[in-house]
């Protein structure tokens, strides 16, 4: 079923996934469009972006927003057109950044959406312009805080995070180590984004092919995994390395604490003996004062080549589901986004 005029698909939180998210987690609703009242406008979507934060929200153990409710339109930001507005600043064709979330029509009162004037591709500002960029470059820039001849490793390091990491990195001038998952992945993120290595972690001897590439260790390493890959990275984190901790997708769909001994203490022992600062950070909580930065730096480097970006497009909203559960499993290739209707 394709977008149309007088129907509303949403795709609804059903139940709470145990684990991996399933075919069943996820159900799909339709409704009448909704009609915007005063104060009002109604969005049409067209694109969708996937991100790995949407399995949290499925969650309801405590976290920094509230989960979806059962039977809630799942979350999602969205690139929409105005259909009709009846909210001064608006009108009838008007591009947008928005969260209209995992369906066809939302309504605005325009609180928090964006105007998209004269942007050659309006998806990438769910991308390399929106949030994973600015992601990308304010805990880069401001938690890593990396200087010209550092090391910077970075995991997931061909999704539309780690990729713009490594990029603004070698801008900077630093040695710039990757971590992907397949040789597909780590021959684009060296060939096509200038990586100085990459390496594959699924490879039976990947913590020491790590450290070959790291001869002089990590200064900086950007977490967007946790798991093995950390496990790899946490001995070569050299005296005073910083670690922007942005995701750890390896463990989303983690239903209990991993097997093996408790390596709380070694851990901490690293962190205090090398000095190392880690800190979490939710985007624009912490650094939405710095989006006009990051937007007008961002777009110099994509315009000028210096930034490159790779964006897979899915088509239809019923592909959301199936594509999501993709996503966590390291599947895509670039940024994920679900295309609903490019009319």
């Amino acid at each position: 079923m394709t977008q149309t005029n007088d129907t509303n698909r949403q795709l609804v939180l059903a139940e709470r996934p145990k684990g991996e998210p399933t075919e069943d987690t996820l159900r799909l609703e339709t409704s009448a469009v909704p009609e915007p009242g005063e104060g009002q406008m109604l969005l049409r979507t067209l694109y969708l972006s996937l991100d790995p934060y949407m399995r949290g929200r499925m969650s309801d153990a405590p976290s920094y927003a509230a989960p979806v409710e059962i039977g809630g339109v799942m979350v999602g930001g969205t690139v929409a057109e105005v259909v009709t507005s009846n909210v001064e600043g608006f009108e009838g064709g008007d591009l947008v950044l928005s969260f209209n979330g995992w369906q066809d029509y939302a309504l605005s009162d325009g609180q928090g959406l964006q105007k998209l004037g004269g942007i050659d591709h309006p998806s990438w500002a769910l991308g390399i312009l929106g949030m994973p960029g600015f992601t990308a470059w304010a805990g880069l820039m401001e938690i890593g805080q990396p200087k010209k001849g550092e090391t910077i490793a970075v995991a997931a390091a061909t999704g539309p995070v780690g990729a713009t990491v490594g990029q603004i990195g070698k801008i900077l001038g630093c040695r710039v180590v990757g971590i992907a998952g397949g040789a597909e992945k780590c021959a684009y993120a060296v060939d096509e984004l200038g990586f100085d290595a990459c390496i594959d972690h699924k490879a039976d001897d990947f913590a020491d092919r790590l450290k070959d590439a790291c001869p002089d260790g990590v200064d900086v390493y950007f977490e967007n995994v946790g798991g093995r890959v950390f496990d790899a990275i946490l001995p070569l984190l050299n005296a005073n390395a910083r670690v922007p901790l942005c995701g750890l997708v390896s463990q989303y769909n983690a239903t209990a604490l991993p097997e093996g001994p408790d390596r709380m203490g070694w851990l901490m022992g690293q962190i205090l003996r090398k000095k190392i600062t880690m800190r979490g950070f939710i985007i624009f909580d912490d650094f939405g004062h710095l989006y006009p930065d990051f937007a007008k730096q961002m777009q110099q480097w994509v315009e000028s080549g210096q930034v490159k970006y790779r964006e897979e497009v899915i088509d239809g909203l019923e592909s959301a589901p199936e594509a999501f559960i993709g996503l966590l499993k390291g599947e895509n290739f670039g940024k994920r986004v679900i295309r609903i209707s490019d009319k």
